[in-house]
């Protein structure tokens, strides 16, 4: 039927031509659209244009930008001709696309706009093989005609690169057919970098195979329907919402482009009334905040009954789950006391359920829309008090776990089948969890989490190094995560085995570059950077005693022993701006790689207990060790 995005989007379009795939807003806020019969035409034009431009099969081409109708198009006429799409996001550093486009040997590029032309511009001195750039948002692009690039490097619009395709297949006009129908299951699609500090991000190599295994599978899990509208507020760039974009083409249904802002998402959600929402575990918590400050400025008695009736919720929803045999079984549980108890709640909170519905939560659910079925979250574990929240007033969120290297999803909530802080196998992908012994975990033991399935990447483009240190020789990919099965198949994440850290928006960090340039300092010993899926980082902190102790003797400050040191403000404050002069915007560090709150710990980390022989910092015994600490900083 088909192997390829380009085969499916043909299918697609044959069969549902006036069903609208984009709604975009123009530039008075209205929401227009695009039907799948218009957008396909529009997608041959474009990879004709580019196949004038010299793009050809295996080409690499840079795709810098956020999520918009364009890029969409973009991608799919790129993959038409059998070449492969780079994407990056807006907020990349110059030394990042640098990186990736000489890396991949880009000789062509789309930016969104004009501030990503100038990034990109500014770079052509060193990438040797870049020769053009494309403007997508061309309704602003006031310098079009006036842009002073560097020699050899041509500026042309999206517009302009669509006429060019409209004179080639005036030409020939099956080309792109042709070229389309050339494609294969194997070949690569794109070449996602992952993100960090380190300078050499990482190529994760995807093929249309890893892509349409997910599109096979997710419907087994969640009950999709054809025509469904799918509010988009991601950065298409992140594999996430890449998945979400493709789910929506193979069910014909409606992509409808956001912004990840409170007001302007939940205007949209009324709007537009989608079915589902994607989205990372910060929105939710900025919707549910956004609900209780609301709430602040009601009446006492307004609060109260909210604040009650959030209680009772959740109680009835917790009744449910045991009635149902969904409460998560890391350790057995007894069914028949679940079921007794579960209706020894139930009954009594049903009545003051359905009040609530009427009172309070009626309300807020109708900011999702009037046919809103549920949110998926992805790009880090949801946090359980969101969770908690959410199943309480009656929306229901999907948590989903998955990586770049897997296109993404590995495990879904299933929409029938919802057990909290668990997530559930994909359908023909086998997860493993491996001891540190190298035994499988039992149930209720901790392990790293090992997979295999046709989501598995192709490798890491140009470091078969890399590759087979992170795929082994039967094909499983370690995750790096730490996972935990239940008793009854699912399984629950309880953290990372690997450095990185993804916190709640999805943004992922590499901790140890961050560590490296705190211990530039003269007053800081050792420090380990925490935040795995919260809003922030933080930072536990060993301050070097002798150089602390001089301090506080320069300063006149009194002091008994080191422990009252690291409760002195002024050292407090010393090591604040040892911190905000390191880790600043101007050494090239990203606002969500800045360190939010710290804690002064003051014994020194040791070999063998936080230490490996290398003299590494042990993340998971540290993490332990700390762990009131460490919630201290995100209280």
């Amino acid at each position: 039927m088909y192997t390829t995005i380009p085969q499916l989007l043909r299918v697609m379009s044959t069969q549902y031509p006036d069903t609208a795939v984009q709604m975009y807003k123009d530039d008075e806020g209205a929401f227009l659209s695009v039907t799948y019969k218009d957008f396909t035409s529009d997608s041959e034009l474009l990879a004709a244009g580019l196949s004038a431009l010299g793009v050809k099969r295996s080409d690499n081409v840079g795709l810098i930008s956020d999520n918009r109708k364009e890029w969409l198009l973009a991608d799919t006429a790129i993959l038409s001709l059998g070449a492969i799409d780079v994407p990056r996001g807006r907020d990349a550093m110059p030394h990042e696309l640098e990186f990736i486009l000489k890396t991949s040997e880009c000789s062509l590029c789309f930016v969104e706009n004009e501030e990503q032309m100038a990034k990109v511009s500014s770079l052509a001195p060193v990438l040797d093989t870049l020769t053009t750039l494309i403007i997508m948002d061309t309704f602003h692009h006031a310098s079009k005609n006036k842009t002073v690039t560097p020699e050899g490097l041509k500026v042309l619009t999206i517009e302009d690169v669509l006429q060019s395709g409209r004179e080639r297949l005036k030409d020939d006009g099956g080309f792109v057919q042709r070229e389309i129908e050339m494609g294969k299951g194997d070949d690569l699609a794109t070449i996602i970098f992952t993100s960090g500090t380190t300078g050499e991000p990482k190529g994760v190599m995807l093929t249309h195979r890893n892509f349409l295994f997910q599109l096979e599978q997710i419907p087994k899990v969640i009950d999709l329907k054809k025509g469904e509208r799918w509010l988009s507020v991601l950065p298409v760039w992140h594999s996430f919402e890449r998945i979400l974009q493709y789910v929506i083409l193979s069910q014909a249904s409606t992509v409808v482009y956001s912004k990840p802002i409170g007001k302007i998402m939940l205007l949209d959600l009324q709007r537009t009334n989608p079915q589902w929402m994607g989205s990372v575990p910060r929105i939710w918590e900025a919707v549910k905040g956004g609900v209780y400050q609301n709430v602040k400025g009601k009446s006492p008695v307004a609060r109260g009954l909210f604040h009650f009736f959030v209680f009772i919720g959740a109680v009835h929803a917790d009744a449910i789950a045991r009635i149902q045999n969904r409460k998560p079984q890391f350790s057995r549980r007894f069914y028949p006391a679940d079921l007794l108890l579960g209706l020894l709640m139930f009954i009594p909170t049903l009545p003051l359920k359905y009040l609530g519905d009427i009172l309070v939560f009626k309300t807020i659910k109708k900011k999702f829309g009037s046919g809103f079925r549920a949110g998926v979250s992805g790009g880090g574990s949801l946090p359980s008090s969101i969770d908690k929240f959410f199943k309480a007033i009656g929306v229901t969120l999907l948590d989903g776990y998955g990586l770049t290297e897997t296109a993404p999803v590995i495990g879904l909530r299933e929409l029938s089948h919802q057990v909290p802080l668990t997530v559930s196998p994909l359908p023909e992908t086998d997860i493993r969890i491996i001891k540190e012994n190298g035994e499988k975990a039992a149930p209720g033991e901790k392990g790293v989490i090992w997979v295999k399935g046709e989501q598995v990447m192709k490798g890491y483009y140009k470091r078969p190094d890399l590759t087979s240190a992170i795929i082994n020789d039967e094909g499983y990919l370690n995750t790096g995560d730490i996972g935990i099965w239940t008793h009854k198949g699912e399984y629950g994440i309880r953290g990372r085995a690997k450095d990185t850290i993804v916190l709640s928006g999805g943004e992922n960090i590499e901790p140890v570059p961050l560590e490296a340039r705190l211990r530039e300092s003269e007053y800081i010993e050792q420090v380990m950077v925490v935040g795995q899926d919260k809003k922030y980082l933080g930072a536990l902190i060993v301050p070097d005693s002798k150089m602390i102790e001089q301090y506080v003797k320069e300063q006149g400050i009194p002091y008994m022993t080191r422990k009252d040191v690291v409760e002195i403000d002024e050292v407090r404050a010393l090591i604040q701006a040892e911190i905000n002069e390191l880790i600043s915007s101007k050494n090239g560090f990203k606002s969500f790689e800045l360190i939010n709150r710290f804690t002064l710990i003051p014994d020194s980390f040791k070999v063998g207990e936080q230490l490996s022989a290398k003299q590494e910092i042990m993340r998971h015994k540290i993490s332990e060790q700390y762990e009131k600490e460490i919630e201290s900083l995100f209280a």
